[in-house]
């Protein structure tokens, strides 16, 4: 998984690429919100990001703010590091569009579970994302099916959109999923078949 480093302390940055690296995670790093913020916005963003809450050009909280006014299909799971702990400036970077928050100094462990929980996010993301694509492909597949359909008085035939005649169950399994069996209605058992069986008794008699 690709994570985002932003953090402009040099200590603090090498700690945290560090621990990354060691736990096999393809690392960015930046030292500023502005580089930060672009690497975010890029056609191929970071999965996670870990975010310094006070950095040079834009604050993380801002970056975070900026980031969820996108509301692409997959945003990124960002974890604020701040040496913040009043529980009003914790709610702040929250509703800014924080996902998690983690204070500094920080805890190896700490940080190794807050990013698995994000792993576990992001999964569940992908998985309702692609739940969702399918679910709205067998929508598109139902519209098809939708509108005024001219068919056959007679045959039962229907006409497509070159003036072509299908027949009804050839014109359905070409615009939906569904498939047929054949099988004979009441009514035609009465009516057709029977019919045709006593003509053949008749003309045999």
């Amino acid at each position: 998984m690709r994570v985002l480093i932003a953090e402009d302390d040099i200590v603090t940055s090498t700690r945290l690429r560090g621990l990354l690296s060691s736990w096999s995670y393809d690392i960015t790093a930046v030292s500023n919100g502005a580089a930060a913020l672009e690497v975010l916005e890029s056609d191929t963003p970071p999965q996670l990001a870990l975010l310094d809450w006070v950095m040079p050009q834009i604050t993380g909280v801002d970056i975070c703010r900026k980031v969820r006014e996108r509301q692409t299909a997959l945003p990124a799971y960002i974890i604020l590091l701040t040496a913040k702990d009043n529980p009003v400036d914790i709610v702040a970077g929250l509703e800014a569009g924080a996902d998690d928050y983690l204070s500094k100094p920080f805890d190896p462990a700490e940080l190794r579970a807050r990013i698995r929980s994000g792993e576990r996010i992001i999964d569940l993301q992908r998985r309702l994302l692609s739940h969702v694509e399918g679910l709205e492909d067998a929508l598109a597949n139902v519209r098809r099916l939708n509108g005024l359909l001219p068919i056959c008085a007679y045959c039962k035939a229907i006409r497509d959109d070159s003036d072509y005649w299908h027949r009804v169950e050839e014109y359905v399994s070409d615009h939906s999923d569904a498939q047929f069996s054949h099988g004979i209605c009441p009514d035609c058992m009465n009516t057709v078949v029977k019919q045709q069986l006593w003509d053949v008794t008749q003309e045999s008699a």
